[in-house]
């Protein structure tokens, strides 16, 4: 006659039954892994490379200055109301449509790359401003011929601009509210090249901005994607306009006050300044197609 199990030994059976089923669970979770490859790395911040002109983290935990990660060493001065802020990656500057949230680069000849050129950024967009440019980077100063390009996104363009402004205008002119826009003179002639995305971009969520220019094509890219792409006769206009980021200052009436940039009662208005943060902001001397921190190639 068989005996009956005792508590103990039914215990040590449930015991190996669930180990039993662990091992399976885990064996399987190994053999889907085998098969699906490891994950792939997590991208990382943009490094300078031998075709980078400049490239600002803006890691900087506090004050003023911006500093450049590239060979030039193309250091920056930031308004008093670029705040550092949580980035992409590590810090970033935020830019709260003030007159005085910028960041600006001195002119250097090394900025100069009218054949072949990129700007990009990560970019986080709170809200598109009424006017008719939300700006996060240009060398396009209010002198007609100190206007080399311009990066940012179409406002609402449903205020009234202010005489001295209307330049952007003739920019976003043809483009709908919220799309990506690049645009420069030409570098043999006056006339205006332009080209935007061909959808809206995304507000309030981090996003990798790029547009490039080889001498034919201006091709647009979003999160490391080709987006948009248009013929262009010509390369960009040299001219001796700083870099701005985040604004749209003008150069003439910045004041220095101990170390501390600020623009005049008589400088640029507020309207043009990006409504959120900017960070990984890398301009080069080649058409890029391929940009390491989207983890895109």
């Amino acid at each position: 006659m068989q005996g009956r199990r005792g508590p103990h030994t039914e215990h040590s059976v449930r015991r190996r039954e669930w180990v039993a089923l662990a091992c399976a669970v885990l064996l399987a979770s190994l053999a889907l892994t085998a098969r699906a490859g490891p994950p792939p790395p997590a991208p990382e911040p943009s490094s300078a490379d031998s075709v980078t002109v400049g490239l600002w983290h803006f890691d900087e935990r506090s004050g003023p200055r911006v500093h450049d990660a590239g060979r030039f060493r193309l250091h920056g001065v930031a308004g008093p109301d670029a705040r550092v802020e949580f980035g992409r990656f590590n810090s970033a500057r935020s830019f709260a449509g003030t007159q005085q949230a910028f960041v600006v680069v001195p002119y250097n000849p090394v900025m100069e790359s009218p054949r072949g050129f990129t700007v990009e950024a990560w970019v986080y967009l709170n809200g598109l401003g009424d006017y008719a440019l939300s700006a996060i980077a240009m060398r396009w100063s209010p002198t007609p011929d100190e206007q080399s390009w311009v990066l940012g996104v179409v406002g609402r363009k449903g205020a009234t601009s202010v005489s001295g402004f209307s330049r952007f205008n003739e920019a976003v002119a043809p483009f709908e509210s919220g799309r990506l826009v690049f645009a420069f003179r030409a570098d043999r002639a006056s006339s205006l090249q332009r080209a935007c995305s061909s959808s809206t971009l995304p507000a309030r969520r981090w996003v990798h901005v790029a547009a490039s220019v080889d001498g034919e094509v201006v091709r647009i890219y979003i999160d490391g994607r080709l987006d948009a792409q248009v013929a262009v006769a010509n390369g960009i206009r040299r001219s001796v306009a700083p870099l701005v980021i985040g604004n749209a200052v003008d150069p003439r009436h910045l004041t220095d006050v101990h170390g501390e940039l600020r623009q005049g009662p008589h400088g640029a208005p507020p309207w043009y300044a990006w409504n959120g943060l900017v960070d990984e902001l890398r301009i080069s001397n080649v058409a890029r197609k391929t940009f390491e921190s989207t983890g895109a190639r």
